[in-house]
């Protein structure tokens, strides 16, 4: 029998919300992105409404355009460790970047935090989309390394991290006291790899954690993006503009998973929304409109440059039309732009119009309602496969949140397509994935 869906949910977790001005909002707190107690209250409450998983993305690189959450915030290994002490089930993920990382540290750092959560830690693997085009400076490069280039270091890297995940089969380490044995010798593995970019001896010098090794989130929508997400990873975080094209994408997405001996519900697509809930239509579009008015439109367009090949939008006014913007080259996100650009030619977009209508904090769309409007249009995108769950990035925290999880949650879970309560205790069994075998016991069973 194949298994009930049930719709999947993350928290983005970023400082005091998702939305350029939050953090100038009465209720917002400013310092949110450094304060951990702050952090955590965010965290007990995505598990409070039985979330799967709480999200930390990462910049390596900051300028005068970036976000003022992203300015002044946690390294993401370090705040989910420190979150994992504040929650019991729910998931935690961090992102790394293959790019400007060494796989064994990073191998080593994410296990250990799997190990210290009990088996909840997820790893976004990202190639660094680089929206300053200053992170190569930052790490003794002149240059950021090409997108598909990038691409090709990522398909090594997750290589060899899932091998050295492996190193130690599960039942190796045999603490026999009487006869002196820690380990058996014969369970323990190098995986010796050698590729065009990376050489790695190994073993790991950490086992295997409950859930066997951390779940691994890709972000990339590009074509080499999607080929490493359908080969090696357990979830992908999305965004598109409607829902014709995010069915389209995740036909596509699911389709891809056969080459690789894969089936669909081995793959959860989370899909990027940010919910504003009220008990009437007319209070959620006031306390939509309230972070509108604290937006200094130039400020936002700095956020904007930033998906956008690092334009300098000071040069323009907000009514020229952003198609006789010069966009350069862009060498990041290179699919988010492409249907950024599609949006700004077909709808004929003025500056000034670029953040309110392409970013999901500051739009205005179904998605901005009473709860029942909210919960309606999630189980839309859901039952028509848009995704297999979404990733919720609130404008205002901890208001938005607060009110998703009294208001929205409750709805969804009566319909019967959310969770009354976790039934396991990691996120692999939040999400409804098996324990990976390990891939050196693996093949001994298919030689013997």
């Amino acid at each position: 029998m194949s298994k009930k869906r049930e719709i999947k949910l993350s928290l983005y977790l970023i400082g005091a919300g998702m939305h350029v001005a939050a953090w100038r909002h009465p209720e917002g707190q400013a310092n949110a992105s450094i304060d951990i107690k702050h952090l955590q209250k965010s965290a007990q409450i995505a598990e409070k409404g039985k979330f799967d998983i709480v999200f930390v993305a990462d910049s390596l690189a900051i300028n005068h355009e970036s976000h003022p959450h992203i300015l002044n915030r946690f390294d993401p290994l370090i705040q989910i460790t420190a979150l994992a002490s504040a929650t019991e089930k729910i998931g935690l993920g961090a992102t790394a970047s293959t790019t400007y990382s060494q796989p064994y540290r990073l191998a080593r750092q994410l296990l250990s935090i799997d190990h210290i959560s009990g088996g909840r830690v997820a790893w976004n693997l990202v190639t660094t989309a680089d929206a300053t085009g200053q992170t190569a400076l930052n790490f003794s490069r002149d240059k950021h390394i090409d997108h598909d280039k990038r691409y090709e270091i990522a398909e090594e890297f997750a290589d060899v991290i899932l091998g050295l995940w492996d190193s130690w089969e599960d039942d190796a380490f045999l603490y026999d006291k009487e006869n002196g044995v820690f380990y058996d010798k014969n369970k323990v593995h190098e995986i010796n790899y050698k590729g065009e970019h990376l050489q790695v001896k190994g073993p790991l010098n950490i086992a295997r954690s409950p859930q066997g090794y951390p779940v691994i989130v890709v972000a990339g929508a590009s074509k080499p993006g999607q080929k490493l997400s359908t080969r090696v990873a357990n979830a992908v975080f999305v965004h598109w503009d409607n829902i014709e094209t995010a069915k389209e994408h995740y036909k596509e997405l699911k389709a891809q998973l056969a080459q690789h001996n894969r089936s669909e519900d081995e793959l959860v697509v989370f899909h990027g929304i940010s919910p504003i809930v009220a008990d009437t239509e007319e209070e959620a579009i006031r306390r939509y409109n309230e972070l509108q008015e604290l937006l200094d439109p130039y400020e936002a367009l700095k956020f904007v440059s930033g998906y956008m090949g690092n334009v300098d939008f000071s040069k323009y006014s907000l009514d020229t039309p952003a198609v006789e913007v010069e966009f350069p080259p862009v060498n990041s996100i290179q699919s988010n732009f492409n249907e950024l650009y599609e949006i700004i030619k077909r709808e004929n977009l003025k500056v000034g119009e670029l953040y309110t209508r392409l970013f999901n904090s500051a739009k205005r769309d179904a998605f901005v309602g009473t709860p029942e409007q909210v919960a309606n249009e999630m189980e839309r995108w859901f039952n028509e496969k848009a995704c297999d769950g979404f990733m919720l990035q609130f404008p205002l925290l901890h208001r938005d949140l607060e009110a998703f999880v009294e208001k929205v949650v409750p709805i969804l879970q009566e319909r019967g397509i959310f969770r009354k309560d976790y039934t396991g205790t990691t996120l692999r069994e939040h999400l409804g994935l098996e324990v990976p075998v390990n891939q050196f016991t693996k093949s001994k069973v298919a030689t013997s």
